[in-house]
């Protein structure tokens, strides 16, 4: 009898560095990619609003059907299948003898549970299930101290590990894969979203999956070289290459960040090194730090006091407030445009993501946990640790050693929009 094993995807929708596929491939016969689309569960409302927007829907789909066509090229295919982990199981288990199911390690704890029960089930089918960290820099098994004793301030953090440490390098992508003969495929998903389509004026490359963001990294760091100019240019407002872009495809998988530090590292051997070389492998060791963070304190982050337990914060909600921040018609045109933007295209910079989460937090005095929820829902890059983690920073409830950053929005558009082109750009509506 064959063995048959099932990789379960979820933000690792890529062939190269995947260990979950990897290993799929090395241990069994045949495999079975599967991706589950739980539209309820991205339809379900948190603070309100809907788990997943529909830009970040449609963006998924984008990257899925590049997925689907990536296993097609190696002899395989993507079986999407609609419902939650468990409902799929179920179906699946009634139709094939499963020898092992392959998934990555979740961050959320939402996530979590939902493994823990997809775990139960299987293992009182006797089928095993195991889990693989593919979605870092720094392997957890690598660092220089355990998940509980992660530091609590990222300066102390990132030091440690770059002086103890070593990136591993990441995994080539499998050649071939034999799957079997199944009669779903990818198709059924265009009866439940919209293709992707974006407001004009966005400042993001062309979207798709791993095919894109590899084709992206090469022409940012080698074709183009705007890496040399990052730490000048991040700050900005306008445009594709002021930042790397590359958030949106971390955030689903579709492209690994050990190999983004290792294509840095090649490009600082053979054309160069300077600060802005190494600031984006900084922004990366952020990402790396929220998400061990999460394993060592999976609840408090979701939490009115955070990580801290207490604060001065209190429960605020005013509807009205909300929605004028959430529709950009607040008193603040800064805020306004950017909030407009994020409703359009379901990006904004990363300066402008701190300066309305600062004004919904300080100057609105709402619940940030409310405005954490609406960047879930919206945003095309939302990353659960990196989102939350944020918030909780600006709210001074989560890693910030000042706790808290209020930001005066007047400086900022100074700074930043002085000529106020970026509030013409979205405010024109």
């Amino acid at each position: 009898m064959k063995k048959i094993g099932v990789v379960l995807l979820t933000n690792d929708l890529r062939l190269h560095d995947n260990a979950t596929l990897t290993e799929a491939i090395k241990e069994n016969d045949e495999v079975i990619p599967l991706f589950c689309w739980d539209e309820k569960y991205m339809d379900s409302l948190q603070f309100g609003f809907s788990r997943m927007g529909k830009i970040r829907k449609a963006f998924l789909k984008k990257v899925l059907e590049d997925l689907h066509q990536q296993f097609k090229s190696i002899g395989g295919y993507l079986l999407l299948n609609q419902g939650s982990q468990l409902e799929v199981f179920e179906a699946l288990v009634s139709q094939y003898s499963i020898h092992k199911v392959y998934t990555k390690k979740q961050v959320g704890i939402e996530e979590k549970r939902e493994n823990d029960r997809l775990k139960n089930f299987l293992l009182s089918k006797g089928i095993d299930f195991e889990v693989y960290s593919t979605s870092t820099v720094y392997h957890p098994s690598d660092l220089p101290f355990s998940m509980s004793s992660i530091p609590e301030v990222f300066t102390k953090f990132r030091k440690t590990v770059e002086k103890e440490a070593v990136v591993r390098q990441p995994i080539l992508a499998p050649s071939s894969i034999a799957c079997p003969t199944i009669s779903k495929d990818l198709q059924e998903i265009d009866a439940v979203i919209q293709n992707l389509q974006l407001d004009s004026r966005h400042a993001l490359p062309e979207l798709g999956g791993e095919t894109a963001a590899l084709k992206y990294l090469n022409t940012y760091l080698f074709e183009k070289q705007h890496i040399l100019h990052y730490i000048d240019t991040r700050n900005e407002l306008i445009g594709i290459d002021f930042s790397s872009k590359l958030s949106q495809w971390l955030s689903l998988g579709c492209i690994s960040p050990k190999l983004i530090y290792h294509e840095i590292k090649r490009f600082e051997h053979e054309v160069t090194s300077n600060d802005s070389t190494y600031w984006l492998i900084f922004e990366l060791l952020w990402r790396d730090f929220f998400r061990f963070s999460f394993k060592k304190h999976p609840l408090h982050y979701f939490q009115l006091h955070g990580i801290l337990g207490k604060s001065e914060r209190k429960p605020t909600k005013n509807s009205d407030i909300i929605d004028s921040w959430v529709l950009g018609e607040t008193p603040n045109s800064f805020v306004n445009a950017a909030m407009k933007e994020l409703k359009a295209t379901g990006w904004t910079s990363n300066r402008m993501r701190q300066i309305v989460a600062s004004y919904f937090i300080y100057d609105l005095e709402q619940d940030w946990r409310i405005g954490a929820a609406y960047f879930e829902s919206q945003l095309i890059d939302y990353d659960v640790s990196s989102n939350w983690g944020n918030w909780a920073y600006i709210a001074g409830v989560g890693n910030d050693p000042r706790a808290g950053r209020k930001f005066n929005t007047e400086k900022q558009e100074e700074q930043y929009d002085k000529e106020k082109r970026y509030q013409r750009i979205w405010n024109a509506i």
